[in-house]
């Protein structure tokens, strides 16, 4: 909301992208964003909106377009107090390319548009508005939201204010409400139901639908041959996380397959926001992204909580931490940590191992002119051999641990809780 109010007051406003996957709130947040800041909202749905898909397929002259849209939804659209809202824009090719129009000739209108599967239609052809229009990505609910959300504002409070002798007071809530954060996620509805009902199977129901949309989403959107390639990534997924190396290998999705054979589906998965891909780094220098290989990667999912239902997770095992969470805790808590990373602070994660494979350092991020490596760590067992290795080798001016240890300084490492991970903070 805040990266929103930004936009509608910069100078420099153009019409606004907001992408996502499917269920992340895009609606929900364009919605409120107008109900909360303009006098009058026009929201066109493009999905099954044959008129309106009719309209924007003829030409750009914007007086037509306004009266159309003017005449869609009853609304008197005038400049800088009305918000016109394009949802599901991706049905309509030529409403994305529109928008170009509207930066040029008519600024003066303010316009978000959404659309979850946005990156298959321009990989499909449709002409993106490229230097025309601004973005923003909405992911899943963070940690530091999910508190608020199920009303533990003190806490969440606690880590924004990052005073870390309050923090380890209250280190076994934050503890407590991490776990319920695995297993809930950060899924907008499921966390909505967990707010109001404490129930984790009607969480878990919600979580199931939401996996059964997306795999439907499959057979609608994907071309018959790849059907059955993108099901088998997609279920391949929680088998690599569970491995202690968790590089994404072709030949255990499929006997003898190979890289290029999957590409598409991946690419496909990328483009709907349904996964992460953290590319390995064959040097940890700047800038990591020059660096990265492009065949070796991990591939993590949305969101936390999806990758503990479609692994079948029950909320017993994860809270009473019985052998199935225990073999399992390594992929939920480097998921978290990805999710964070990329939600909470906005960086973009890679990985790095060692020339002979003896260590490998689980994140490498970039901050500034620094590159700083980040080893995850599920419990209080923080034997950092990896990390330990990779610091004696490239001596970096600083080192994180994530684990569940308390907050501490040492000579060559930082130990951050894993549910703090909001404080990761650094100089310039």
């Amino acid at each position: 909301m805040h990266e929103l109010i930004k936009w509608k007051d910069s100078p420099q406003r153009k019409p606004l992208i907001l992408k996502g996957a499917r269920q992340v709130g895009k609606t929900w947040l364009m919605r409120e964003f107008g109900k909360r800041y303009y006098k009058k909202i026009a929201y066109v749905n493009f999905d099954n909106n044959h008129r309106m898909q009719q309209v924007f397929s003829e030409d750009f002259s914007i007086d037509r377009l306004l009266m159309a849209i003017n005449a869609e939804t009853g609304v008197p659209i005038t400049p800088e107090d009305t918000l016109l809202i394009f949802d599901e824009i991706q049905e309509a090719p030529k409403a994305i390319a529109s928008l170009k129009y509207f930066c040029e000739e008519a600024a003066q209108y303010h316009i978000v548009a959404a659309g979850s599967l946005l990156g298959v239609a321009i990989h499909g052809g449709a002409s993106f508005p490229v230097g025309k229009v601004n973005t923003l990505r909405l992911y899943p609910l963070t940690f530091v939201e999910f508190l608020y959300a199920v009303g533990e504002e003190g806490l969440a409070a606690l880590l924004e204010q990052g005073d870390w002798e309050l923090i380890r007071t209250f280190e076994d809530k934050f503890a407590s409400w991490l776990k319920n954060y695995y297993y809930v996620g950060g899924m907008p509805e499921s966390v909505k139901i967990f707010a109001e009902t404490h129930d984790y199977h009607a969480a878990r129901r919600m979580q199931s639908d939401l996996i059964d949309m997306y795999e439907a989403d499959f057979g609608k959107h994907v071309e018959a041959r790849e059907l059955p390639r993108l099901r088998m990534v997609w279920n391949a997924i929680p088998v690599q996380l569970a491995k202690e190396n968790k590089k994404f290998f072709f030949g255990q999705v499929k006997k003898g397959a190979r890289a290029k054979d999957f590409e598409i589906a991946i690419e496909w998965l990328l483009d709907c926001g349904l996964i992460t891909r953290v590319h390995r780094v064959a040097k940890p220098a700047i800038p990591l992204k020059a660096y990265q290989e492009m065949n070796a990667y991990k591939l993590f999912f949305l969101d936390v909580g999806l990758l503990g239902a479609i692994s079948g997770i029950e909320a017993r095992s994860l809270l009473d931490g019985n052998r199935f969470f225990v073999e399992f805790k390594g992929a939920l808590t480097e998921q978290y940590v990805c999710q964070q990373l990329i939600a909470d602070k906005g960086y973009e994660p890679f990985y790095f191992s060692s020339e002979s494979n003896k260590y490998e350092i689980d994140f490498m991020i970039q901050q500034g002119l620094t590159v700083i490596p980040i080893e995850v760590k599920a419990e209080h067992n923080v034997h950092a051999k990896s990390l330990r290795a990779y610091v004696a080798k490239h001596k970096p001016t600083t080192a994180v641990r994530l684990s569940m240890n308390n907050y501490r300084q040492e000579e060559w490492l930082t130990n951050i809780p894993l549910f703090a991970i909001h404080r990761l903070e650094f100089g310039s």
